[in-house]
């Protein structure tokens, strides 16, 4: 009897974790986001779920926007993280655990603090652009501030870790003698990479982009600090609608259209990347 009910007592901790704080807020505020009122005479539950398409309606460009600075984002975080994960791995040797310290480092920094010390340095009268614009080199009316390459910047920055870490471990788990194999029955090292390194290390890449496109996606940080009105994204929405306008349910409305989007994205990329190849990568 005890052998059979030792696993439900294993799991179960983190099991009332994920209820206590991740399924009864989720229920709570599902039930805010069909209410009707405001702060002062209070919510009412009339299952107004015209909220969510109000709210669709009223920030498409913002939801759009998200969404394509998270897949751009994402894609810059693999073109950079893919070679630096692959050095680690395969040139690392024994300083491996000193090069994924140097790269964890800015997590012994607070997230706002490594933002605003990008504000600082891309300011149009900051240690960089000002002595380039002294000589020349920029027109005086230069800026980055404000834009979209400053915002996906501070993303790609922010979130790069997430895409380091799976990426390595994938790439660690290769057999370097596959490679040496491949090479002795002359395989060049383009058709070393593509059919064997690279399919083997799809299960890393497949959970960093999960890891970072979705957070990427619902953040509000960067947009705030580095970017402009034009900057927008759906985080800043949310966090104004809940801190500012007090208007909960579309607030919450807001929150669960934003999880949805997110949810489905998931499942068209697992669907189009192939999971059970991902697995079968992963188990070889």
């Amino acid at each position: 009897m005890r052998r059979k009910i030792a696993p439900y007592l294993l799991v179960l901790p983190g099991g009332l974790w994920l209820v206590i704080f991740l399924v009864v807020p989720l229920v709570f505020m599902a039930s805010v986001s069909t209410m009707e009122g405001d702060v002062v005479n209070g919510f009412l539950q009339t299952f107004h779920f015209a909220n969510f398409s109000n709210a669709l309606v009223e920030y498409k460009t913002q939801f759009v926007r998200s969404v394509a600075y998270g897949a751009v984002g994402t894609i810059l975080a693999i073109v950079i993280a893919y070679p630096m994960a692959y050095w680690i791995a395969f040139k690392g040797g024994a300083r491996k655990s000193t090069y994924l310290l140097l790269v964890l480092l800015p997590f012994f920094v607070s997230f706002v603090l490594r933002t605003v010390s990008w504000k600082f340095l891309l300011a149009d009268d900051g240690i960089l652009l000002e002595p380039l614009k002294n000589i020349g080199l920029l027109p005086q009316d230069f800026h980055v501030l404000a834009t979209t390459a400053a915002v996906i910047g501070g993303l790609t920055y922010n979130y790069l870790p997430f895409m380091v870490l799976p990426i390595y471990v994938a790439l660690e788990r290769v057999d370097p003698r596959i490679v040496e194999a491949s090479q002795d029955l002359y395989s060049t090292w383009r058709t070393s990479f593509t059919k064997i390194v690279l399919p083997l290390s799809l299960p890393g890449v497949f959970a960093g982009v999960l890891m970072t496109f979705v957070p990427m996606t619902s953040d509000y940080v960067n947009a705030s600090i580095l970017g402009g009105p034009a900057n927008t994204m759906i985080g800043n929405v949310i966090q104004t609608q809940y801190l500012v306008n007090n208007d909960y349910p579309v607030g919450a409305a807001l929150s669960f259209t934003l999880m949805a989007a997110m949810l489905v994205g998931i499942f068209v990329y697992a669907k189009a990347l192939g999971t059970e190849n991902v697995l079968e990568a992963a188990a070889r």
